[in-house]
């Protein structure tokens, strides 16, 4: 998302001001402190997001660009690095529940039931992979979908 230097720290923009969008092609933004517009503006710029925001002084007006191949296989892209990012993510948890397995088995744990937890660990880190590459799927056709 996009991050504002908000008073010295960071947050989400959803946090310092409203967001809305009249129609699908247009996005205000407008902060619950006005004095923090001209910060908003460069952390939606700073987001390579390929908006061009107006500063409007009280409010910032997006208009949305209808989007072209080349920025559909962007966010195809994008999306892919956030899937492998996803992906990262559930290995690490498998490899941190074995390292806790095998620790059991040290503390005593019968090897036939540490084995069938190995096993489930493994199960759970492979069906969440595959959930990961189906719903990635599925964003690449909705966004590759004119």
């Amino acid at each position: 998302g996009v991050i504002v230097e908000y008073y010295g720290t960071s947050v989400p923009i959803e946090q310092t001001a409203n967001i809305n969008t009249p129609d699908a092609r247009q996005i205000i933004v407008q902060p619950f402190d006005k004095s923090s517009i001209g910060a908003i503006e460069k952390a939606i710029m700073a987001a390579n997001l390929g908006f061009n925001p107006s500063n409007e002084g009280d409010q910032i007006r997006i208009n949305v660009p209808p989007l072209t191949e080349e920025r559909r296989k962007g966010l195809v892209k994008m999306a892919k690095a956030e899937s492998e990012e996803a992906k990262i993510s559930v290995r690490a948890a498998r490899r941190q529940a074995n390292e806790e397995a095998k620790a059991l088995e040290k503390d005593g744990a019968p090897e036939d039931d540490v084995k069938r937890l190995v096993e489930k660990i493994q199960a759970l880190t492979d069906e969440f992979i595959k959930k990961v590459d189906y719903y990635t799927e599925l964003k690449e056709k909705d966004i590759l979908t004119v």
